[in-house]
C-alpha cells in the first residue's frame, strides 16, 4: 500500500487540486446568477466536475509546456517533473483523462456546454506560451479564468440571450486572477529576466509590477461593484463586498514582503466572499 500511497501523493502534488479552491466558488456564482438562486443538486455536481476536471487539465498543460522551464528554476525545480518523480506520460494521461472528464461533465450539462467547451481549453493551451513573448501573460491567465463563472452561469441558463448578466462578474475574475498573477510573479523576477521571459516583474520590477497589480485589483472590484448596484442591493451583499475590499487592500499590504502568503491563502478566500456576495443579493 505504501508505494501506491506514494505515488497517489505525487499526483496530488502535479494536480494541486487545492487551487479549485480559488475558482470553484466563482464558477458557482456564475450558476447562482443563472438560475436566480441555488441550481439544483445535480446541475451543481456537475459543475463541480467541470470545474475540477477543467482546472486539473489546465494545471496538467502548464507543468507539461512549462517543464523546461521550470527544470531552470530553483523555485520550481522541485515539482514532479524536473526531480522526475513522475514521467512525462503519466502527466499526460492525468491531463487527458481530467480533459476527458471536463468534457463529459460539459455535456452532461447541456449541449450548449459542450458546444463552447472549446474556447477555455484553447486558453489553457496557449496561456503557458505568453510569457514567452509579452508581459500582458498575465491577462491571458485571467481571461482563461474568466470563462469559469460564465460557464457556470451558461450551464444554469443553458442560452447566451442573457448574457449581460454575467458580463461584470466576468470581468471581475479577469482583473482579479491578472493582478494575483503579477504578485505570483514578483517571487520568479530575477529568474524570469535572466530567462528572457516576459513577466511584469521582470519587464518593469517588482515596484512597478506590484502598482499595476493593485490598479488590476482596484479594476476587479469596481466591476463587483456595479455587478452589486445592478443586482445585489441588500445590506448583507454589501458588507461582503466591502470584506472583498478588505481583502484586497491586506493582500496589497502584505504582497511586496510576503508574496506567497498574499497569492495563496488570502485568494483562496476570496472567491467565497464573492459567492456569499451573489448569494446575499438573491
Amino acid at each position: 500500500m505504501a508505494p501506491i500511497a506514494q505515488r497517489l501523493g505525487v499526483y496530488a502534488g502535479f494536480i494541486k487540486l487545492e487551487h479549485t479552491f480559488f475558482s470553484l466558488p466563482v464558477i458557482v456564482a456564475g450558476a447562482v446568477i443563472g438560475a436566480g438562486g441555488w441550481p439544483s443538486a445535480r446541475l451543481l455536481l456537475l459543475i463541480v466536475l467541470a470545474a475540477a476536471g477543467a482546472r486539473t487539465m489546465a494545471m496538467g498543460l502548464n507543468r507539461l509546456i512549462d517543464a523546461g522551464i521550470d527544470a531552470r528554476n530553483p523555485r520550481t525545480q522541485q515539482r514532479e517533473l524536473p526531480r522526475r518523480a513522475m514521467r512525462r506520460g503519466e502527466a499526460w494521461a492525468i491531463t487527458l483523462a481530467a480533459g476527458a472528464v471536463y468534457l463529459a461533465s460539459a455535456a452532461a450539462i447541456g449541449p450548449v456546454c459542450l458546444e463552447w467547451s472549446w474556447l477555455p481549453a484553447v486558453l489553457f493551451v496557449a496561456y503557458p506560451y505568453l510569457k514567452r513573448f509579452t508581459s500582458f501573460a498575465h491577462l491571458g491567465l485571467g481571461l482563461a479564468w474568466s470563462m469559469g463563472p460564465v460557464a457556470g452561469w451558461l450551464g444554469a441558463t443553458q442560452s447566451l440571450s442573457r448574457f449581460d448578466e454575467i458580463v461584470w462578474l466576468g470581468l471581475f475574475s479577469l482583473w482579479w486572477v491578472a493582478g494575483f498573477d503579477v504578485i505570483y510573479a514578483t517571487m520568479d523576477e530575477r529568474f524570469d529576466r535572466e530567462a528572457g521571459l516576459h513577466s511584469l516583474p521582470a519587464t518593469v520590477g517588482k515596484r512597478v509590477a506590484l502598482l499595476i497589480a493593485a490598479g488590476m485589483h482596484a479594476t476587479a472590484f469596481a466591476c463587483l461593484a456595479i455587478l452589486f448596484v445592478q443586482r445585489a442591493q441588500t445590506a448583507e451583499a454589501a458588507a461582503w463586498l466591502f470584506a472583498v475590499g478588505g481583502l484586497f487592500i491586506w493582500q496589497h499590504a502584505v504582497a511586496a514582503r510576503n508574496p506567497a502568503f498574499a497569492f495563496f491563502q488570502l485568494n483562496s478566500v476570496m472567491g467565497f466572499l464573492v459567492l456569499a456576495l451573489v448569494h446575499g443579493g438573491l
